[in-house]
């Protein structure tokens, strides 16, 4: 099997990105100890609605998603950063991470903010290694507690 990765431009219907958007609700819910401890934020992680997603791909074989959508008229929210366990630590989220940013700059947007949870450490030391800051959680998460909110100015 060969290592070169590709990314694919699609949207929240894609089925690659739905199982995804699966695997991650079921990963969010044992992190934190059952669905019943985070119930609070899953009326806003249905994933169908992202306009925007990239898919990266091993062959045939997608390991890794993101995507993005419209926050505000100067903000796109980053949503489900996911990197398969056995394809982690080959850089894959951050290239997904320039990637998502280098569009939504093309779209006109001057920051991006995505919203993950303290527990989600690795998630929070690479937003903050790619330039990301905490913010004041910003609704429908600015109740919610465990988020943590980030953004980074473009």
């Amino acid at each position: 099997m060969s290592d070169s990765i590709a990314y694919n431009w699609t949207d929240g219907s894609n089925k690659d990105f739905q199982e995804f958007y699966r695997k991650t609700e079921e990963y969010y819910s044992k992190i934190v100890g059952g669905i019943e401890n985070r119930r609070a934020f899953v009326p806003y992680n249905h994933s169908d609605g992202i306009p925007n997603v990239l898919i990266a791909y091993i062959g045939d074989v997608a390991v890794a998603c993101a995507g993005f959508k419209p926050y505000s008229n100067d903000d796109a929210e980053i949503k489900r950063v996911w990197v398969e366990p056995d394809y982690r630590g080959r850089h894959i989220a951050k290239d997904l991470m320039k990637q998502i940013e280098d569009r939504v700059r093309e779209f006109g947007y001057k920051r991006t903010i995505l919203q993950t949870r303290a527990i989600m450490a690795d998630a929070v030391g690479l937003y903050e290694k790619l330039g990301y800051s905490k913010i004041e959680n910003y609704p429908p998460y600015d109740n919610l507690v465990g988020a943590v909110c980030m953004a980074k100015n473009l």
